[in-house]
């Protein structure tokens, strides 16, 4: 089923970025644009991000159906967020107008590449209701 199939690269790229932000999360930063030596609390929360992508991902691939859409729908509000968060970070001047841009646009296309697999995959069938 292609649906299912993109559902699961999506699992797999959430879960390859999350390895990459929780193992290397100064070299992370660096590929986001962002400055790791002159912020040492910048590998933290790397971390931080890395392993909510991690458990994302595991949520993702463990499940199935109704579940398994709800575990997309989950990872694409903290992507919907993530864009928002960079670009409050880009308009207040906390982040450079480039890592900015970088963090915004990848978080929307992270939204944007799970709303087109729930998309292309039919919603499971939920069970009929229990007559009183």
């Amino acid at each position: 089923m292609p649906s299912s199939s993109s559902i699961s690269a999506i699992a797999g790229l959430r879960a390859a970025v999350g390895v990459g932000a929780w193992a290397t999360p100064n070299l992370s930063g660096r590929l986001f644009g962002l400055d790791p030596d002159n912020n040492p609390q910048a590998s933290y929360l790397g971390r931080l991000f890395g392993a909510r992508d991690l458990a994302l991902a595991a949520g993702t691939l463990a499940t199935e159906g109704q579940e398994r859409r709800r575990w997309v729908q989950i990872g694409m509000a903290c992507d919907v967020a993530d864009a928002a968060a960079g670009y409050i970070a880009g308009r207040t001047g906390v982040l450079p107008k480039p890592a900015a841009l970088m963090v915004t646009g990848v978080a929307l296309v992270a939204a944007g590449l799970g709303a087109a697999a729930l998309a292309s995959e039919p919603a499971a069938e939920l069970p009929a209701p229990v007559p009183a």
